[in-house]
């Protein structure tokens, strides 16, 4: 807040933010697009311009504007005015760390082996994945935890109650697949991209791919360790 998923889910999700221009644009020619995009060149041009597949001169080109303002549109960075600043890069820069993490989400050892089925968050890198002992069930995936003042609360939690169609009283949204661990805190579903600032009110937030194989891989009791600091805090 079940398909199944094929391996490398964060670089499969990842490589397909690389979108034809055209069709980010709904059918504008990067022509076209270019007039409402910003001349000036962001402080992570290069960086943006690589991430992109663009030629890497730290030039804002129209075509380098067009492309960068779809990425920020697509995944809800406002203002989406293809300029190269700290918001975008940020983004850009926790895919590139989504997507070195590989199979190998606990490579470090921080999410506890010792539990037997245990779901993991890393605020840190806004990963999540299912692991039984040393052995990855299912993931890693991208999610969108707690945003300022309302952030995902660390620490090892236990799943305490479960509901399917949930719809939160509090802010009258929908919930879909919700597996609370943490007094209101909860995986579950949303509609938007799971890179999309600011972040939810202290969920976890998952695409309904993923939380839906959470639901069924999951059950009442079983732990959930969060840990790491958000980006950028």
């Amino acid at each position: 807040m079940g398909q199944m998923r094929r391996r490398g889910t964060v670089a499969a999700g990842i490589a397909a933010l690389v979108v034809p221009l055209t069709a980010a644009l709904g059918g504008a020619t990067p022509a076209q697009a270019a007039t409402s995009c910003t001349a000036g060149v962001g402080p992570y041009q290069k960086q943006a311009e690589k991430f992109l597949g663009r030629p890497v001169d730290g030039k804002q080109s129209s075509t380098d504007c067009t492309s960068i303002r779809a990425f920020q549109s697509k995944h809800g960075i406002t203002p989406a005015a293809g300029y190269a600043g700290s918001v975008t890069w940020g983004v850009m820069n926790l895919m590139n760390q989504q997507k070195a993490a590989g199979k190998t989400p606990n490579k470090a050892g921080t999410c506890p082996v010792n539990k037997g089925r245990i779901a993991c968050v890393d605020l840190t890198r806004q990963l999540s994945w299912i692991q039984d002992g040393k052995k990855l069930v299912y993931g890693p995936v991208p999610v969108r935890t707690g945003r300022d003042k309302y952030e995902t609360r660390t620490g090892l939690k236990k799943i305490y109650w479960r509901h399917k169609d949930h719809v939160s009283s509090l802010y009258d949204v929908p919930m879909p697949y919700s597996q609370f661990f943490d007094g209101g805190q909860a995986f579950h579903s949303v509609g938007v991209s799971m890179w999309n600032p600011p972040g939810s009110h202290g969920c976890v937030n998952m695409t309904k791919t993923d939380a839906s194989k959470y639901w069924s891989l999951l059950k009442t009791g079983d732990d959930v360790f969060v840990y790491g600091r958000k980006p950028g805090t």
